[in-house]
């Protein structure tokens, strides 16, 4: 056995056995001794010294049992284990940072005196500010309040929907906001206080923004709430003073909740990922965790195997805000506000505690949070590819300088052969065909982006075809639409993207204009149309597709498949006419078209493919003459 747990297992025997504080002492120093580099004596001292604060307390409690004041003391020294000021703190500021705001704060009521004050602030530089009372109702922060809902305003002074009062206004006016966001915080149904982030000019808050700022305002509620189950544990120790078991049970029972939730708060605020969360909520339950986005596509697993994504439950835990069953398991919505953002899977825990079922309902809630800041920080570097599209496709040249510098570093080579696929964004989800393209670029080392209403889509390789078949499709089941997709490529580096945006464009108006909505192809899949409308006018690439599997075979076999053909469609396609004209007989001419057949296909005579094929041999007739 490890060093560390022999002490700590020695330190559980010794409160088992009512061992003296002299003993306990023993086992922190011989640990201390054994770890001179100090490596895990510290987690050692630690329990050394929460053995010694239980062992005073059972104490106390048989020396003092009649005393009610003792009860106060131990319950006191639970509480005091908590500061939910500093939680309170590292969120607001978190919040200043995340909304990159000059200013946040948090404000509770007092229901005594029937006034709202500031608990916390951070970036503010006025003590009338920070000092400031509200009445009950007065001020933005009493419309949140009232209705239990987010409210922002870009002009604070401006702004009627709320009572203004003389003593609001020259605080406000002394801290120069302007623009305020509040959020409600709300423990049990009842909104306890407000979480506001405040600018000093003029700004309008994105929905992004209040969300975010809800999962915040969710999360310093939970460490409210955690100071007032501690409040709880004290009135429990004034009614069961007689049962000092109850006392440690509890005791460890919230130090366990505490250690987790402090732990989770901790990820969050040093910008964890959705695995650390996974893994930090098995190990505290002691199951396995499996973590969904809202589409269902698994995002972490910790300490199980991966499961399937379970939609109803899911969808059930997001309507009543708690966790539920789902067979032998347990799962809960990460909710941002009424937003779904994914879920969590319990497994192997069995039965749980009451607190250790809190403690996952609120790991969902810091998992909500780690998936809001995730999809910011996409949102940023998507905004950041489109971008350099954008002035790929309208600089001037002498403007697109460090234009490859910076594609490097979003993971593009700007050397190379690329592909420019363009699809119309005039659409009205727009937003969601964007964000499809832009995943689908970003996993490929590619960029997406908008210019003049067009979806331009930049790939590395040389099959321009394949590619815009691949993303018509994705698109297409990403939006629920029929997306069409045009084509060209491939363009040398980034220096040819302007020809290749205009190649491509005109591939998507000549898909439209056939009736070919919903598909994904390049000009050279479109026959001689993509011939006269391509830049280079590849005419040997259009006759080699049209004519290459015939001209192989007569260049093998020393046949004249070829001139047969030439003859058919010159005499009309009678084959009598052929046969009179090559002088041959009318039979031979019958076997060739046959094999023509079997190498063209069936359908070479159709209108469409024939038309193809006359205008592959006059141009293989004029190349040969030139």
């Amino acid at each position: 056995m490890h060093e560390p747990a022999e002490h700590l297992l020695r330190l559980f025997e010794l409160l088992v056995e009512d061992g003296d504080e002299e003993q306990l002492a023993e086992v922190v120093t011989a640990a201390r001794a054994r770890d001179p580099r100090r490596e895990h004596s510290g987690l050692v001292e630690r329990a050394g010294e929460l053995a010694l604060r239980l062992r005073r307390t059972l104490e106390e409690r048989r020396r003092h049992e009649s005393e009610l004041a003792a009860l106060f003391d131990t319950a006191g020294d639970l509480a005091r284990v908590r500061d939910p000021d500093a939680v309170l703190g590292a969120i607001v500021h978190r919040a200043r940072t995340l909304l990159g705001t000059h200013v946040a704060y948090l404000s509770l009521n007092d229901e005594d005196a029937g006034t709202t004050y500031m608990r916390v602030t951070d970036g503010c530089v006025s003590e009338l500010f920070q000092r400031v009372r509200l009445g009950m109702g007065e001020g933005l922060g009493g419309l949140v309040a009232q209705t239990a809902l987010p409210y922002s305003t870009g002009a604070y002074f401006a702004d009627t929907r709320f009572t203004h009062t003389a003593v609001i206004d020259e605080a406000v006016r002394d801290e120069r906001l302007v623009a305020i966001l509040g959020v409600p915080l709300a423990v049990g149904g009842s909104v306890i206080g407000v979480l506001y982030a405040a600018e000093r000019t003029g700004r309008d808050f994105s929905q992004d923004e209040v969300t975010l700022l809800s999962s915040l305002a969710d999360h310093a509620a939970i460490a409210i709430d955690n100071a007032g189950l501690l409040q709880e544990t004290r009135n429990a120790l004034e009614e069961l003073h007689t049962a000092h078991e109850t006392i440690r049970e509890h005791n460890v029972a919230m130090r366990r909740a505490e250690r987790a939730h402090d732990r989770l708060t901790d990820l969050v605020l040093r910008g964890g990922t959705v695995d650390d969360i996974a893994e930090a909520v098995a190990g505290v339950l002691g199951g396995g965790i499996v973590v969904h986005d809202a589409e269902g596509t698994e995002l972490a697993c910790a300490e199980t195997a991966p499961l399937p994504w379970p939609r109803s439950a899911v969808h059930r835990s997001g309507n009543s805000g708690r966790a539920v069953q789902w067979g032998a398991n347990l799962v809960c919505a990460a909710l941002a506000g009424p937003e779904p953002l994914g879920s969590l899977t319990l497994v192997g825990c069995g039965e749980l505690t009451d607190a250790d079922r809190r403690l996952f309902e609120r790991a969902g809630v810091v998992t909500a949070l780690v998936l809001l800041i995730r999809r910011r920080t996409a949102e940023a570097e998507q905004r950041v590819r489109g971008d350099l599209v954008t002035e790929l496709l309208s600089a001037p040249s002498r403007a697109r300088v460090g234009l490859p510098d910076r594609a490097r570093r979003v993971g593009v080579e700007p050397t190379g052969d690329k592909v420019v696929l363009v699809a119309s964004a005039d659409v009205a989800d727009r937003e969601r065909l964007v964000s499809a393209a832009s995943r689908y670029a970003e996993q490929r080392a590619g960029l997406a982006g908008v210019h003049l209403d067009h979806l331009v889509v930049l790939l590395p390789g040389a099959d321009a075809g394949d590619r815009a078949h691949e993303l018509a499709h994705g698109l297409g089941c990403s939006t629920s639409r029929r997306v069409t997709v045009g084509a060209a490529g491939p363009v040398d580096g980034l220096e040819e993207v302007t020809r290749g945006y205009e190649e491509a464009r005109r591939c998507l108006d000549a898909l439209i204009a056939l009736g070919r909505t919903g598909a994904g192809a390049a000009l050279a899949d479109l026959g001689f149309l993509g011939v006269l409308l391509g830049d280079r006018g590849d005419l040997d690439g259009y006759v080699e597709r049209a004519l290459g599997a015939v001209l192989d075979y007569d260049s093998r076999r020393g046949t004249e498949l070829l001139r047969t053909l030439r003859g058919y469609f010159d005499c009309g396609r009678s084959p009598n006419r052929t046969a009179r004209e090559l002088h041959v007989h009318v039979n031979t001419v019958g076997q060739r078209l046959e094999r023509i057949s079997a190498i063209l296909g069936s359908d070479w005579q159709s209108p469409e493919r024939s038309l193809e094929i006359q205008l592959a041999l006059r141009l293989h007739r004029l190349r040969a003459g030139s």
